[in-house]
């Protein structure tokens, strides 16, 4: 199977080749870089399913007119929501304390924005990913996966993905980025339960 992926990030990179290789996927991954695309893609959907879609139609147009042919397209839009903010920071998780912000600065208005909200059943959220893969065929595939929890009262240990100080996981009372390696991986799910969606659709479909 021959992926393309639609990212730069290469920690998502890498945890993509790690979720594939756990499920046992015969595949060879190219990121944009590996096909040459440089091309900045407007993000300006409304919800992580649009943008999904517009990062994956970006790339497969790109293809066409490039002769890139056989290969799986797979984008993603990931963020965290939290119920009393609406829904916030959301699709804008990125760029929530603007373009260039720092880790402290996006979670410290988060933190602000949560202050009046002491309880811990006023600060539920989730983590969700959503995937977009487009087919050889040119069919379309998307999947969904969420990972639950609320919002801590301060951060935990700074550094990695840039809500993960301030996500403490149903079933913990420490933040994800206090969790021992093997702990995060098994609970930090969203990504790879979208993956796994995805994965079965696939199959269905005998492309592996």
């Amino acid at each position: 199977m021959n992926i393309i992926y639609g990212t730069s990030n290469r920690n998502k990179v890498v945890a993509m080749e790690k979720i594939l290789k756990e499920n046992n996927v015969n595949f060879k991954l190219y990121t944009l870089k590996d096909i040459g695309f440089n091309k900045e893609i407007i993000e300006d959907g409304k919800t992580f399913e649009e943008n999904s879609n517009i990062k994956a139609t970006a790339i497969k147009e790109y293809c066409d007119e490039n002769k890139i042919e056989d290969k799986i397209i797979i984008t993603d839009d990931s963020g965290l929501c939290i119920d009393k903010l609406n829904g916030e920071p959301g699709i804008y998780s990125a760029r929530y304390a603007g373009a260039n912000s720092t880790q402290i600065q996006s979670l410290t208005k988060v933190l602000d924005k949560m202050k009046d909200y002491t309880n811990k059943e006023d600060r539920t959220c989730k983590f969700v990913t959503v995937l977009t893969a487009i087919l050889p065929s040119g069919e379309k595939i998307v999947s969904r996966g969420e990972c639950k929890g609320y919002v801590a009262k301060s951060m935990g240990k700074l550094g990695g993905l840039t809500y993960i100080p301030i996500f403490i996981p149903d079933g913990f009372n420490k933040p994800l980025s206090d969790l021992d390696k093997e702990t995060f991986e098994a609970t930090h799910n969203h990504r790879d339960l979208a993956v796994k969606k995805l994965l079965e659709e696939f199959r269905k479909r005998e492309i592996y």
